[in-house]
Order: structure tokens, then C-alpha cells, then sequence
């Protein structure tokens, strides 16, 4: 932005462009005197460079935030998550509490205000440091959300509140001449830089796993459209395993390295243009894959918008990033022992100390936030409190898409202490909206232990059901990895009087059987072959020894048992059975049985469910098949539209989200000043065109 007055191609008048490139300015004496060990290094961490790649970092980053806050930040759904203040929540801390629902509002009204000023480079600081408090405040309010991008952008505020993004192309710049144009030191660039070649090499370590390079952490995303291409060479077999796992590996642990280097970095941007353009249509994360998209040209000379400004037509130089080269600070300029202007204004020897000692702090600032991301991904024996089958939780350790998880079965059950009468729950209740449909909250011991608690108060609070002394358990089976369907948790420990630390480890979570994974192999057989038939579906079940697995067969199935290791009884209406490896047994439909393991290893079954009404009623069979067709033809509404009626629908979706969000928060300012209550329309419909949108997708 051109400041008033001042022509464009010569905003410095009396000040002679200089051809020599900043990154070569050189160092003053003083400094070269410094020039060792410790001081050495901060002599070069604090070489002047261009601001211009980091001011236009700061613009698209701005940009990306305003973008993201109404949409997976959740400005649209506030209403449903936090209006009722009696639902359980999931902080990182417990003391740490919602506000009142419209002044939720305001608190992402504050962010997005804090995000477009960091875009403006407007009140640059005072934007950070309001964007950092209302993120991080989210943020930790609910660990059922979290994910690691989420965490990135967190990351990415306090770095920029480190920096002085705010010297080029910003609103700070424009009315303050003394920091418009001029140079940043060199670790501005450097801490950003490390933090995003961390994010690349930190997943590819992460997945020198043997479930991700067998193949198992990603399975099915070779019938995703981005793939059509390649399914005319090769089979969805090659593409899951060679393009999604091996490529993805190859490319995590290369990325960083590709982009550091000149002769690399064509390479590198190429590969990650195409990986992460690829990644915003498979899944649904945001704009993760557009913020690393903008981190890519941050990796390029610092000066090259500025190189690109100066080629554009000079009619649009007013809107565009400065030309000019950048100024450098008086104080990282070449002194001659003659030069008394310059002595002048480098002032006394004791400024000079001061100036040091502030880049050396400033430095030291940045090298502690370093050595946190190096060490938290792998903290987690310190913090045992939070790992279970995977360790820590979910969303800042870098190990993005390594663990898939299918959950099978979640039993809740309440006994009245007093009474002894057993009661069971819906699980999820008292879980608002979306995080009730997720799963991620019954699968970490800090929120189970914090869902038991809550559940127990509520159900304390409840007059009317009379339990005031409640024991709960829970049977949560999951599979991770294409594993058996097992128990994660001990069902016999009541978890509301289970201790829990976050340094210690958890005794009632179960372990991962780790010695059946090689079963996956075979059981990948099983399920082709039993998906041949439409109405057929089997269940692989491992349980420990000394536990029992209670199920209902519905009427219209037909079930059987079939065992495949280990030894089992089956009881059932007063009977016991008992099978060995290979046999098989049918269960009676509309019953109840319990299936005990009695071997002193682990027992595995697999459950093979027929629905007999499907497959002896022709006429249902015939309805199925048109339901198929009616799903099929609606996915492909999405497929054959043009592109600009794509666009369109697109754009009309955005709309009513970013629309219904600010409607909704200007009704929260309304009610917060003149005291009104909270109207109803037009959060709730965001969010649900927003899972529309999601689930249509999904359909693709």
C-alpha cells in the first residue's frame, strides 16, 4: 500500500535505490567482532532480510483464518454446542468452562476481527495477540475436535507475534513510515520454516509404522475420483498400498527436505501442489491443505513478491506490494571508523548493548519454542495419563491419518449403588450435537474419565431417577487398523471412583493385541469372500481370558459363531456350549446369548449375519436394488454438474453459512446490550446446510 503523497516507484525520496541484493547486506564491525561461538549465531540469525514473503505470508494466512473461523472452527454451530450449559464437555482442563452462549459469539467475533486485522497488517500485535486468545481459548475447550491442523494454526499465530510481518504490505506500514519496508532479521523466516518442515518430516516419521506401510491405516481411498486416472493402469490394491501409503511416506519424509534447496525446490512444490490440492478432495479438514499451499512460496527467495510487483502493469502499482527495494536499519549497515553520520546515529556504546541484548533475547525466545515442538510430539511418557492404543491425544504429534478406527459396540451401564438396579444409557447423551456423533471421546481415558464424571453428576442432579450413589461402566469394542473388534477398557471398573493422572498410567485400559494383527490378512480374505453375497456381513471378535461378551441377535437375522482361536462357550437359554478352534455354532434370533472366554489366551470368533428377511422376500430385494440405484443416481447429481453450476452451489453454501453466523452473532451482541434472549434462526441452519454439504460430499 502506497502512503499518501509519496510517488510509488520512489517512496523514499534523498534515498538511492540500492542494486545489491539484501540478503548480502553486510554485518557492522561491532558485530563482526562478535562473530563467535553464541554470538556468531546470532549475528546471522539477525542479518536483515526482505519482508516482503513474510508480509504476504501473513496476508494469505489472515485471509485463510477469516475463512476457516465460521466453518471447522465452529462460529456456525455455536448454538448447538455451547447454548446448553448442563451438556458435558471436554477441556484440556476442567476448570477451564464455556462462556455464556452469546458471549461465545463475541469470542469468535474477537477472532475474526483479530484475523482480518492480521491479514490488514492493521494493530498488528494487539491482532495477534487477541487471535491467540480466543484460538487457544477454543481450542482447549473441547479435545473431541482437536486435530493436528488446528494445532498448526495455533502454532502459526504466536510465530507471527514473534515476527515483524507487519513491514510489508500492511496498514502498520502505511501510516507508520519508521517500519514500512524495512528488513526483517533473518530468524523470522528460519522459525517458520523449521516449524512447517517440522509438520512434513514429523508425519513421515510417524509413519514408519507397520501398519501404515502394510497398508492398513488408510484402506478404501482408492475409490475416491482423484484416483480415476490411475485405476485405468493399475488395481485399487496398488493404488491403497504403493500411492496412498508408500508414496505418502516417501513424500512426508522428502517434502521438507525438497523445498529447503534451490535445486529441490521446483520438485517440491510441484509434489506438494499436487498432494495437498489432492488431499482438499478427499478429505474433509478445511483449509489445511490451501494453508499448506501457502506455506510453499514462503520457501522462495524472500524478495520475490516484490520481483513479481515490479513486472506488473505500473497502473495497478498502487494496490500492489511495494517495489521498491527494502531499507535496512541504520544499525545493520557497514560503519567506517570516518563515517561520523553513522556513528552519529548508532548512538553510544551502551544503546548499542541494549540492541544486542534484545536480539539475543529475542533469539533465545525462539530457540525455547523450537526445542518445545521437537520434544512434545514425543512427551508422551511423560504425559501417560493420555495414551492408550495410540499414545497422547489426537491432534498435536504430527501423526496425521496413521490410525483408522471402527467402533462396534458402546454399552453404558449405570448401578444404583444403594440398590444395586442396573440401568443403561445411551452413549453420548448429554453430549451436544456433532461431538456426540464422534467417537473420539470413548476412546481416550481422560475423556471417559471426564464423560464418567459428568455423568454421574447429572445423574445425581436428576431427583427424579433417585440414584445418588451411581457406579458406571463401560464395554466400548473398537478395531484400529483393520484389527479384531476388542475391548479398550476394563468393563468391571467403576470409572467414576477410577484414579487418573496425566502422568501416570492408566491400569484400566486394555491392551491392543497386537500379537493378532498378522490375522488381518486372513480376515481381508473372509470379508471378500462374504461380501458376495448382498445380504450377508461378518464381525471379527477378539476377547481376554476370564471375560464375557454379551450380544442380542435381532429377529430377522440368522447368526452363527465361528471360532478361530482359542476357546469359547457359548450360553444361551440355559445351555452352554463350548467350541474349539473351527467350529461353529448358530445362535437363536430374537435372544440374548454370552459368549465366555475360557482358554488361557485370547479367543477370536467371527459373528457371520445373515438378514433372512432381505434374502427370502424377493419384492425387499427389489427395493434394496432401488434404493441402490436412487442413492447412485443422487451421488452422481454432484458429478454431472458443470463447473460453473458446481461453483455456484458451492458458492450459495458459503454464503448461507458466513451469513447465518454473523446474523447470529449480531443477534448475541443485541441480547448482550439490551439484554433480549437468544433468537433461533439462523446458526442452527448454517450448520445444517454446513453437514449437508459434508455428507453430500462424502457420497462422492
Amino acid at each position: 500500500m502506497s502512503a499518501p503523497g509519496v510517488d510509488v516507484h520512489n517512496r523514499f525520496p534523498g534515498k538511492e535505490k540500492s542494486e545489491q541484493n539484501v540478503e548480502d547486506i553486510p554485518m557492522s564491525s561491532s558485530e563482526r567482532k562478535r562473530d563467535d561461538g553464541n554470538a556468531g549465531l546470532v549475528a546471522f540469525l539477525t542479518q536483515p532480510q526482505d519482508p516482503a514473503n513474510l508480509g504476504i505470508f501473513r496476508v494469505f494466512f489472515g485471509i485463510l483464518m477469516m475463512i476457516d473461523i465460521p466453518q471447522e472452527r465452529g462460529m456456525s454451530s455455536i448454538g448447538n454446542r455451547w447454548e446448553d450449559s448442563t451438556l458435558c464437555i471436554f477441556p484440556l482442563f476442567n476448570w477451564l468452562q464455556p462462556l455464556p452462549v452469546d458471549w461465545m459469539y463475541v469470542v469468535y467475533l474477537i477472532m475474526f476481527m483479530a484475523a482480518f486485522g492480521i491479514a490488514l497488517g492493521c494493530c498488528y500485535r494487539s491482532s495477534c495477540v487477541m487471535f491467540i486468545i480466543t484460538y487457544w481459548y477454543i481450542f482447549f475447550l473441547d479435545k473431541i475436535v482437536w486435530n493436528n491442523h488446528s494445532y498448526l494454526y495455533g502454532l502459526i499465530s504466536i510465530m507471527l507475534l514473534m515476527t515483524d510481518a507487519n513491514r510489508y504490505w500492511s496498514l502498520d506500514g502505511y501510516f507508520n513510515e519508521s517500519i514500512r519496508n524495512t528488513c526483517v532479521p533473518r530468524w523470522n523466516y528460519w522459525i517458520i520454516k523449521f516449524q512447517i518442515f517440522l509438520v512434513y518430516f514429523y508425519a513421515g516419521v510417524k509413519k514408519l509404522d507397520m501398519d501404515w506401510m502394510s497398508g492398513y491405516s488408510m484402506t478404501g481411498l482408492s475409490k475416491k475420483w482423484v484416483f480415476d486416472p490411475f485405476r485405468l493402469l493399475v488395481s485399487n490394491e496398488f493404488i491403497d498400498l504403493y500411492m496412498v501409503h508408500i508414496s505418502g511416506l516417501i513424500f512426508d519424509l522428502s517434502e521438507g527436505f525438497l523445498l529447503l534447496f534451490d535445486k529441490t525446490r521446483p520438485a517440491g512444490l510441484l509434489f506438494g501442489s499436487m498432494f495437498h490440492l489432492m488431499n482438499s478432495q478427499m478429505f474433509h479438514i478445511g483449509m489445511f491443505p490451501w494453508t499448506m499451499l501457502a506455506t510453499m512460496p514462503f520457501f522462495l527467495r524472500s524478495d520475490w513478491p516484490r520481483r513479481l510487483s515490479r513486472v506488473m502493469p505500473a497502473c495497478f502499482a498502487y494496490f500492489l506490494p511495494l517495489r521498491d527495494d527494502p531499507r535496512v536499519d541504520v544499525r545493520f549497515t557497514e560503519r567506517s571508523e570516518n563515517d561520523n553520520t553513522v556513528t552519529e546515529q548508532r548512538a553510544d556504546e551502551c544503546e548499542e548493548r541494549y540492541v544486542y541484548i534484545r536480539k539475543t533475547f529475542l533469539i533465545g525466545l525462539a530457540s525455547v519454542y523450537v526445542a518445545v515442538q521437537l520434544f512434545l510430539p514425543w512427551s508422551h511418557f511423560i504425559t501417560q495419563g493420555y495414551n492408550a492404543w495410540t499414545n497422547g491425544l489426537y491432534g498435536y504429534s504430527w501423526d496425521m491419518m496413521v490410525h483408522s478406527w471402527s467402533t462396534q459396540h458402546i454399552r453404558v451401564e449405570v448401578v444404583d449403588m444403594a440398590t444395586n438396579a442396573s440401568h443403561f444409557l445411551i452413549p453420548g447423551v448429554w453430549i451436544a450435537g456433532r461431538s456426540r456423533k464422534r467417537a473420539r471421546w470413548s476412546s481416550h481415558p481422560d475423556m471417559i474419565k471426564q464423560y464418567a464424571t459428568c455423568l454421574a453428576q447429572k445423574l445425581r442432579d436428576r431427583a427424579e431417577l433417585n440414584i445418588s450413589n451411581p457406579a458406571i461402566n463401560f464395554d466400548i469394542w473398537r478395531s484400529m487398523n483393520g484389527r479384531f473388534q476388542q475391548r479398550m477398557f476394563d468393563p468391571k471398573v467403576d470409572l467414576v471412583k477410577a484414579p487418573w493422572s496425566p502422568f501416570q498410567k492408566t491400569k484400566w485400559v486394555l491392551p491392543l493385541m497386537i500379537d493378532l494383527s498378522p490375522w488381518r490378512t486372513k480376515l481381508d480374505e473372509i470379508e471378500k469372500e462374504v461380501s458376495k453375497n448382498n445380504f450377508t456381513e461378518v464381525v471379527f471378535v477378539a476377547d481376554f481370558p476370564g471375560l464375557n461378551l454379551e450380544n442380542f441377535v435381532k429377529e430377522d437375522l440368522n447368526a452363527s459363531i465361528t471360532v478361530l482361536e482359542g476357546t469359547v462357550v457359548v450360553e444361551q437359554g440355559g445351555h452352554n456350549v463350548t467350541l474349539e478352534k473351527n467350529e461353529v455354532h448358530t445362535v437363536q434370533s430374537n435372544d440374548t446369548h454370552i459368549v465366555h472366554t475360557v482358554s488361557q489366551v485370547p479367543s477370536c470368533w467371527m459373528y457371520t449375519y445373515t438378514n433372512m428377511t432381505l434374502a427370502n422376500n424377493v419384492t425387499l430385494q427389489d427395493l434394496e436394488q432401488q434404493l441402490r440405484m436412487a442413492h447412485k443416481n443422487s451421488s452422481s447429481v454432484w458429478t454431472n454438474m458443470t463447473v460453473v453450476e458446481k461453483f455456484e452451489y458451492f458458492m450459495m453454501q458459503k454464503m448461507f453459512i458466513f451469513t447465518g453466523s454473523f446474523q447470529e452473532a449480531f443477534n448475541a451482541v443485541q441480547n448482550i446490550v439490551y439484554g433480549h434472549q437468544q433468537m433461533e434462526d439462523g446458526g442452527g441452519d448454517a450448520e445444517s446446510l454446513q453437514d449437508r454439504e459434508e455428507e453430500g460430499k462424502s457420497d462422492e
